[in-house]
């Protein structure tokens, strides 16, 4: 049975939103990515960078040392991606066995193009420090799209094989953005560069389970699996090829039943 893809988040950082510091340690992150390639995900991403809303930057030397050698000790078992917007990283973790470029910057195609590898291009209005502090679009999903298109057809252009766009949800976006963006996901499916989709535990969709259960504060990040899955499901019906994700059990399975539909 085909199913659609599933790639596994393994941060390797103290701060990203939903398990930071749990995978700081090498072998903490490595042992994370080990067993997410033995439950059968097709790309391991490994991030050294937290992108989260209020963000600050990272040294890239600091980033480097994060995930080069988690990067070396994957590659051999699943594909890996690098989680990163800066250039001297995703060439070093490229060097290093990774083979997919998972840029929330869309600026690194280039470096893509020289490498061979394939590449992600995230929408992100802003930067994580000021992303979310008053997000507009006059229609985000034209605004989404046409972004990604121009920056994926700049990559083929560039000579980068493998193009994928990713409509950044949560990266400068409310909640009603995001909703449009997911309601109207088959608009970005239709430009014909395939789609990985990220909202695994998101703050949105903790703002959606408190308001279904009638409380104030936002479920917190390790209780959103319910939202993270029925996203993630709606993602694959409406075409998305590859949803990013932290509990990847659960959503291998549910991948499983898409296909079986």
């Amino acid at each position: 049975m085909t199913r659609p893809l599933v790639m596994g988040v393994v941060n390797v950082t103290p701060d990203s939103f939903s398990d930071g510091g749990l995978y700081l340690d090498h072998e903490a992150a490595i042992a994370h990515g080990r067993a997410m390639a033995a439950a059968g995900v097709d790309v391991v991403d490994v991030g050294g960078e937290s992108t989260r809303p209020g963000a600050e930057p990272v040294p890239v030397t600091e980033e480097v040392d994060r995930v080069v050698p988690v990067v070396a000790a994957l590659s051999p078992l699943v594909r890996v991606s690098i989680d990163t917007r800066h250039a001297e990283v995703a060439d070093r973790a490229v060097a290093a066995g990774a083979t997919l470029v998972n840029d929330v910057s869309a600026t690194l195609h280039e470096v893509a193009a020289h490498h061979h590898v394939g590449w992600v291009a995230m929408h992100m209005q802003g930067d994580p420090r000021t992303m979310q502090r008053d997000p507009r679009y006059d229609d985000v999903v034209d605004e989404v799209r046409s972004f990604l298109v121009a920056r994926a057809d700049a990559a083929v252009a560039a000579g980068v094989g493998e193009v994928w766009i990713d409509p950044g949800i949560g990266f400068g976006k409310t909640v009603e953005h995001n909703l449009a963006l997911l309601a109207r996901l088959d608009e970005l499916v239709a430009t014909g560069f395939p789609v990985l989709l990220g909202t695994s535990r998101k703050r949105f969709l903790g703002q959606l389970l408190a308001t279904a259960d009638g409380v104030a504060d936002p479920t917190p990040p390790d209780d959103r699996l319910e939202g993270s899955l029925a996203t993630a499901v709606w993602g694959y019906r409406a075409g998305a090829r590859m949803v990013r994700a932290h509990d990847v059990d659960a959503t291998l399975a549910a991948a499983r039943a898409v296909a079986g539909l």
